[in-house]
């Protein structure tokens, strides 16, 4: 878990480390790999590592185990390595998905909410998160889900104990919701004794004890639903649901165990309201002003604005609250884009998230909400840095992802010609690394599902 438990984290690393030396050494003797000890050198056409601002070419990424040893040139190769060659592709860190529902496996969420057991949608989300690795996401947070149980967590400590192949994952089991709000099931007459997606409370001892039970069973993020949302029905994303005194108790009372906030805020003054009362994050943030961005760049709030999803669903008819999405296309995106622009001016921290749920989307065109980023007014280059280096400080990874350094974490992938000419590059994931191994390289068919810990191969 973040902060709260770093021995967690210890120990994870750990047996990310032993599982690949153990898989190294099986493929070895069977031919097919390298010991473990050897030294792996990835040589792409071009370089972007996270941090500098110019691509490099000529580089070569030297790697041992589970760790990133050198960035260096051909010449520095050392005798015995295994050499993979990535002709015509960037290489660049693993992309991190700062906003993720893995369990919405269907765009009307709340109606498969309402049919989907956890069990379904854990194995749904298994399959979509293996997705999603294949397509250059390396680590996902989880920004609460619709499930009633917590398959979200179990989800993640299938990945870190190594039984299945994933992305690393974080976050929250639920969105916590006044009733009413967006976490909340609106449309039902109330007859109905119904279980929402959310976890529906209302005044501060309330909200206390479900941060309690968030963390009691796995979550290390809190997610607020601090105003109501463009998908769900019966709620006003212009309107603030959670009192300052309920933001409050949510904040100190995850602060008190270490866990970070995510606040899910459209409003103006919902976001201020967040912000003051200390969340790590602003998902969204439609209406962003002025005294918003100032407060968030004097705090250090970092700003998701899962741009994209609007685009996806836009002009169809597959959500429940299909009128509040296009509404906002038509009439607030354009205004939108513009105040993100004058946020990222200002020295918010944008990160990239994306929103569009587990199984249910191709997750190639989650890469998309890069060029929606670069459109508000990021270059590039600003806009792949937000992915990468940037949601790996709001993870609290900076020390291990985000960037291509030595002593990090070989999360690695490699995209088709040079992104930085067009990010619709990044829709073309040929190379996927996670942890120091292999899980996806030109030539090689994919497995969409099913992937065990022993399908990596170097």
């Amino acid at each position: 878990m973040i902060n709260a438990s770093n021995s967690t984290q210890r120990a994870t690393s750990i047996r990310r480390g032993m599982q690949t030396a153990l898989l190294a050494l099986l493929l070895f003797g069977a031919g097919l790999g390298r010991a473990a000890a050897q030294t792996l050198a990835l040589v792409p056409d071009r370089l972007i590592d996270g941090r500098s601002a110019m691509a490099r070419t000529g580089a070569v990424v030297l790697i041992e185990g589970e760790r990133i040893t050198a960035v260096s040139d051909r010449s520095e190769i050392p005798p015995g390595a295994t050499v993979i060659e990535l002709p015509g592709t960037t290489l660049m860190p693993g992309m991190i998905n700062a906003h993720e529902h893995p369990l919405m496996y269907e765009s009307d969420y709340q109606n498969a909410h309402l049919r989907g057991s956890s069990a379904r949608k854990a194995l749904m989300g298994l399959a979509g998160a293996q997705r999603q690795l294949l397509a250059g996401w390396t680590a996902i947070r989880v920004v609460g889900d619709a499930d009633v149980f917590y398959a979200a967590q179990e989800l993640r400590r299938v990945i870190d104990d190594g039984i299945f192949l994933g992305p690393r994952l974080t976050g929250a089991g639920h969105y916590l919701s006044i009733t009413g709000g967006g976490g909340d099931i609106n449309y039902l007459s109330p007859e109905q004794p119904v279980i929402a997606d959310g976890l529906v409370v209302d005044g501060p001892e309330e909200i206390r004890k479900a941060v309690r039970r968030e963390i009691k069973y796995g979550s290390d993020w809190i997610k607020l639903l601090v105003t109501g949302a463009y998908q769900s029905v019966g709620d006003n994303p212009r309107n603030v649901a959670f009192s300052p005194e309920e933001l409050s108790a949510a904040v100190d009372e995850a602060n008190r165990h270490g866990v970070p906030v995510a606040a899910h805020a459209h409003a103006a003054e919902g976001i201020q309201q967040a912000v003051r009362a200390g969340v790590r994050s602003i998902e969204h943030g439609t209406f962003i002003d002025a005294e918003a961005i100032r407060l968030m760049v004097e705090r250090g709030t970092f700003l998701v604005p899962t741009i994209y999803i609007g685009d996806y669903f836009a002009g169809g008819d597959e959500l429940l609250a299909q009128e509040k999405n296009d509404d906002y296309v038509k009439n607030d995106r354009a205004k939108f884009l513009a105040a993100i622009g004058r946020a990222h001016e200002a020295g918010v921290k944008i990160g990239v998230g994306v929103d569009l749920g587990g199984y249910g989307v191709d997750p190639k065109v989650f890469a998309r909400e890069f060029a929606v980023l670069h459109e508000a007014g990021l270059t590039p280059m600003e806009a792949i840095q937000a992915g990468t280096r940037v949601n790996a400080e709001l993870l609290r990874w900076e020390d291990r992802l985000g960037t291509i350094e030595p002593g990090k974490l070989a999360d690695v992938i490699a995209v088709a010609g040079n992104p930085l000419d067009d990010l619709a590059a990044l829709e073309d994931v040929s190379f996927v690394m996670i942890g120091g191994a292999v899980v996806k390289r030109p030539g090689r068919p994919d497995s969409l599902s099913g992937l065990l810990i022993d399908d990596r191969q170097p």
